[in-house]
Formats: C-alpha cells, sequence, structure tokens
C-alpha cells in the first residue's frame, strides 16, 4: 500500500522553495538528493552505494567521491529539466569539504543554486 504525500495547503506552498538538495555523509558513504517540497516528493538522487559507481571510485566517502556524486545528480537533474535548487544544510554541515565538493560539481554541470 502506498500513502500519497500530505497535501499542503496553497498558503504554505506559496512560500516554498520548490526542489530542495540535501546531502548526508556517513562514515562509509555519500548520498545526496533533491526533494520536492510542495509534494514532499524526491525528484533526483545520487549515491556512491550505488552498484554502477562502486567499481570506478577508489573510495566511497572521500572528497573526489562527493564530487562525483554532485556531478552525477546535476547530470541526472538536467535530464529532468530542473534547472535551479536550494541548498538546505544542517547545522553541523559548513561549506567545507565534501558540501563544497557536492555543491561546486552541481554548478560546473548546470545547475543553478538560489
Amino acid at each position: 500500500m502506498v500513502i500519497p504525500p500530505p497535501v499542503r495547503p496553497p498558503r504554505v506552498t506559496k512560500f516554498l522553495k520548490p526542489y530542495v538538495l540535501k546531502m548526508h555523509f556517513t562514515n562509509k558513504y555519500v548520498h545526496a538528493q533533491v526533494i520536492h517540497a510542495p509534494t514532499a516528493t524526491v525528484a533526483s538522487s545520487a549515491s556512491s552505494q550505488e552498484k554502477a559507481l562502486r567499481p570506478t571510485m577508489e573510495s566511497t566517502r572521500d572528497v573526489a567521491a562527493a564530487a562525483k556524486i554532485g556531478k552525477m545528480l546535476g547530470e541526472r537533474l538536467m535530464l529532468k529539466e530542473i534547472p535551479a535548487v536550494t541548498v538546505f544544510l544542517k547545522r553541523e554541515q559548513k561549506y567545507h569539504g565534501k558540501v563544497k565538493a557536492v555543491i561546486d560539481s552541481l554548478r560546473e554541470a548546470g545547475v543553478k543554486l538560489l
């Protein structure tokens, strides 16, 4: 059984940014996904845990892996014709290291950041 996403009233969705980039870093992997905020669904995602990527990477958790994930996510967003995203950083995330690598490679892929 599939549970539909919650329906938000129009007064709330008027102020939401449509696409939000969220990143998650573990000790082994790098995950990044773009969420469509009004419908609360995942528009696109990329992870260093994907089987197609693992053989081409030396490590699945370093800055180079984060840059590759950002590039791959940017290409997927351009295929789905999503031109811009908003970056959502958690409190402990600073624009440095892996976070910077993901965001910079998204920019290089042609995605605008709001």
